[in-house]
């Protein structure tokens, strides 16, 4: 299997709601819209909310996405009004991590990589 593209869906209970906090709120850009759905630019990757749920995200289901400073993201979407579920901080693994939510629950996570993370290291071997 060779995959060209990719996108998480999102089937929110209430689409416009949804679609003004991606856009309004996290300040994501929109790559393009159709009937009934709009398809966000997240990083690397795409974002589509489309059509209407009813049963709401699964604890199980979070978005992960980096950002350049974490505390500052949280502190910046708390004044929006956006719910936090946990402070940023320094998880086992290295990474500054803080969990907010979007109008219907789905867990966001903001993380940061520390300068010195091995994330951010060179590891090829020098010829």
């Amino acid at each position: 299997m060779e995959v060209l593209s990719s996108r998480v869906i999102l089937r929110p209970g209430d689409h416009d709601r949804s679609v003004r906090f991606y856009r309004d709120t996290l300040g994501l850009a929109i790559h393009r819209e159709f009937p009934g759905g709009t398809v966000f630019f997240l990083g690397q990757g795409l974002l589509e909310v489309s059509g209407t749920g009813d049963s709401g995200p699964s604890e199980d289901q979070m978005l992960w996405l980096q950002v350049r400073d974490a505390a500052e993201s949280v502190r910046e979407l708390r004044e929006f009004g956006v719910a936090v579920l946990a402070e940023p901080e320094r998880r086992p693994w290295g990474l500054i991590e803080g969990t907010v939510a979007d109008p219907d629950g789905m867990r966001i996570v903001l993380v940061e990589v520390p300068p010195e993370h091995p994330l951010r290291s060179d590891v090829r071997q020098p010829p």
